[in-house]
């Protein structure tokens, strides 16, 4: 289906409250500059690499301090607790819900500015209650520790290590959940620069902890620093958000109040939470069954995953600044502003996760050799993560889509909605709630399935080929049901596009591979094969036409060689 106005889905939509050719929609809003977009994008890629650099430290610090092996895999499973409560109540869930929740907020401030403040009241409703479940989650984490380690990894000789680990990390689900909200507020309101700044707390916390403790306290050192850092994450958003509350309009029509009121959906919490967490249980399926494996198997894939998740980071964070953008959009009622806003961040998401796969793919071992070869890291450990990166590899072009994916979903039908609206809807409106989370247990089966065929056989690299393979699946089907939620995409213009960009990617792989190959050294091989796998992604992006790579080279090339004086008189007019 790739009409820009699919007929059969006009009835399914909400009505929108402008048509083509007519004024924007006051509550809309105007629409950031480019200016405004590009400065919000670098901060929040400046503070996010910061952040991902300082946990890659920690990643350093760990492998020099504990190497691979029953420690570190018992405070990996016990990292499992602040490593799902964080996409839940930090990036995913939890911005899923209130990025939307607030952009509606807003565009009923700007309607009627004399009202009581909606976003005022949107906190009142929800913020209470978000203590008070988060606060019962963290505390029956703890008191359920033995029983969570026993069914995430039943493998372990002696588990009593990650129950004392995972009772401290279960601390992080209250900081965690507070923290996701506040910087949910602050980019619903065009605040970029607290929320891209959590994670470098977060890290500077464990990493403070760590360097201080390790000797004392062992491996339990890095789960007290987990708790420490959410605790600082929670401190860096509070000043912030307070001073963005504050600004808000008081109101005083007591007549208006009906009118713009928000309702408060809880129901739509479900599919949210839903698809969250069985995203996540690609993890836990890891976990499982890399516990029966041979000590350090788990540590490897962590290692693994780290590193190819900063790939697939950097795709995301487009879509973090541009989220508000089509939040606000949708809660205007224009549908088409959003599905352009969409396209874009699929393709650039698409053309910078390419980009570091390609890298990845040519360059693993020198990677790794480079950032974890020390210590009590071998050689052997830097041949088994490097197999799992390049595994790994082949799904994350999938995971960034998801994410971009994602967040327009479930923005057509927020936590709240306006008292003014008739909140009724059909069940096939309701069905494709749970569209998403449909579409990730059927990844997760895939996952599943291929991990107990190739483990045996595979080891770690079978783990990651499931990961993989499931993963894809659900951004194919994630795909399609975007389309049917109600974003008109023109499918056959998007699909081209990343045909493109993987045909460049595929090309830069071989060549950045084969001179990675000419540099024993770590860091030359690194440096050969980086540079080449850049060159290459241009040259072949540019020759195929991909707009996301054509842009980009054109404009440096302008920039490294402007025009003369004479040749900017040779161009016609109004050019």
């Amino acid at each position: 289906m790739t009409t820009d106005q699919p007929a059969a889905l006009a009835s399914a939509l909400p009505a929108p409250r402008s048509a083509p050719g007519e004024q924007p929609t006051p509550g809309a809003g105007p629409a950031p500059r480019s200016g405004f977009l590009a400065k919000a994008f670098g901060i929040t890629a400046g503070l996010s690499a910061a952040g991902s650099g300082l946990g890659l430290l920690r990643d350093l610090l760990l492998a020099r301090y504990f190497g691979a092996n029953q420690g570190t895999d018992a405070f990996l499973v016990a990292w499992t607790v602040p490593e799902t409560a964080a996409p839940l109540l930090i990036e995913d869930a939890m911005s899923f819900l209130m990025v939307p929740a607030f952009a509606l907020a807003l565009v009923l401030r700007e309607e009627d500015p004399d009202a009581p403040d909606p976003v005022r009241q949107l906190v009142r409703a929800t913020l209470p209650w978000l203590l008070i479940a988060l606060s019962a989650l963290a505390l029956a984490a703890a008191l359920g520790a033995p029983q969570l380690v026993e069914l995430l990894a039943p493998g372990l000789p002696d588990p009593g290590l990650a129950v004392t680990c995972t009772r401290i990390t279960a601390i992080t689900v209250l900081p965690f959940g507070v923290a996701g909200y506040l910087a949910a507020a602050l980019r619903a309101h065009h605040r970029f620069t607290a929320p891209a700044g959590i994670y470098v707390v977060h890290n500077l916390g464990i990493l403070a902890v760590l360097l201080a403790l390790h000797a004392a306290l062992g491996v339990s050192s890095a789960a007290l620093g987990v708790a420490t850092g959410s605790l600082l994450m929670v401190g860096l958003l509070v000043g912030p958000f307070l001073r963005r509350l504050r600004r808000g309009p008081s109101g005083t029509g007591r007549a208006r109040r009906s009118r713009q009121a928000l309702v408060l959906m809880p129901l739509a919490l479900l599919p949210v939470a839903a698809f969250t967490l069985t995203r996540q249980s690609q993890v836990f399926v890891e976990r499982y069954l890399g516990s029966a494996l041979p000590p350090g198997t788990i540590s490897h894939l962590n290692y693994a995953a780290k590193v190819s998740q900063l790939a697939m980071t950097a795709g995301i964070l487009i879509c973090t600044v541009t989220f508000p953008l089509v939040a606000r959009a949708l809660a205007a009622g224009d549908l088409t502003a959003a599905r352009d806003r969409v396209e874009k961040d699929l393709g650039q998401a698409a053309a910078v996760v390419l980009l570091g796969t390609a890298f990845l793919m040519a360059c693993a071992p020198s990677v790794v050799a480079l950032l974890f070869e020390r210590g009590a890291f071998g050689p052997r450990d830097t041949a088994a993560t490097a197999d799992v990166i390049r595994v790994y590899s082949f799904g994350l072009p999938a995971q960034a889509l998801i994410g971009v994916m994602i967040r327009p979903y479930f923005s057509l039908r927020p936590v709240v909605r306006r008292a003014d609206d008739p909140g009724t809807e059909d069940g096939g409106r309701r069905l494709l709630d749970w569209y998403p989370a449909a579409a990730m247990v059927l990844g997760l089966g895939v996952t599943v399935a291929t991990g107990l065929l190739a483990t045996p056989r595979f080891g770690a690299l079978g783990l990651a080929a499931g990961n993989a393979a499931g993963i894809t699946a659900a951004a194919a089907l994630l795909l399609h049901g975007l389309v049917l939620r109600g974003i008109p995409l023109r499918l056959r213009r998007v699909l081209g596009g990343h045909g493109r960009l993987v045909a460049a990617a595929a090309g830069a792989t071989v060549l950045g591979t084969a001179a990675a190959g000419l540099a024993a050294d770590p860091l030359l091989s690194t440096l050969l094969g980086g540079l080449t796998v850049a060159l290459a992604f241009a040259a072949l992006g540019t020759g195929l036409g991909a707009r996301e790579v054509r842009g980009p080279v054109l404009a440096a090339a302008r920039a490294l060689n402007p025009p003369t004086v004479a040749e900017e008189g040779k161009r016609p007019h109004g050019q």
